[in-house]
């Protein structure tokens, strides 16, 4: 069972939240309530995919990584490059690519022309969990697989605006 799901509450208990600002007279309760609901929502969805990923020993992140490197021309690349593409700080990305490498997923080398570098290379056994556990997210919708592809796109495209505004991209 996925933390936090599966015990029925009776209520929407943001929408409770939105009515007890809007009669404290808080500010931004609209804002608060879309905010909460877009955290709420990443804690179901993440617990949901690291649910569907426990089978291969790997979290999200360790998923993200593995993907990343997967999908690279040389099924290598450097920490750094890791750590921008995914958006994390180096030590996430050190402790996720440990952890991949003990794991047996990667391995760690130097840099062959940049002698500060590490890459970080995706094995055979990689590549297949890689391709297993794609399977399974897929089988799950990343999570979403209560909800329609146009509902995604929805979401996707809202969120997009506020990325944007943010300068994510």
């Amino acid at each position: 069972m996925v933390p936090g799901m599966g015990d029925h509450v009776d209520k929407d208990l943001i929408a409770e939240a939105k009515r007890n600002w809007d009669r404290r007279g808080w500010d931004a309760s609209t804002a608060m309530a879309a905010a909460t609901s877009i955290t709420r929502a990443h804690q179901i969805v993440l617990a949901r995919i690291n649910q569907g990923l426990a089978p291969f020993g790997l979290t999200f992140s360790r998923y993200e990584a593995l993907v990343l490197i997967s999908l690279s021309r040389q099924g290598a690349l450097p920490m750094g490059k890791i750590g921008e593409r995914l958006q994390v700080h180096p030590t996430s990305v050190t402790n996720t690519i440990n952890r991949l490498d003990s794991d047996g997923l990667v391995t760690k080398e130097a840099h062959p022309t940049d002698g500060r570098a590490t890459l970080a290379t995706i094995t055979t056994k990689g590549r297949e969990v890689v391709d297993d556990a794609t399977a399974a997210m897929g089988a799950i919708r990343f999570g979403l697989s209560d909800i329609d592809d146009a509902t995604a796109h929805q979401i996707t495209d809202t969120l997009g605006v506020l990325r944007s505004a943010a300068g994510d991209f």
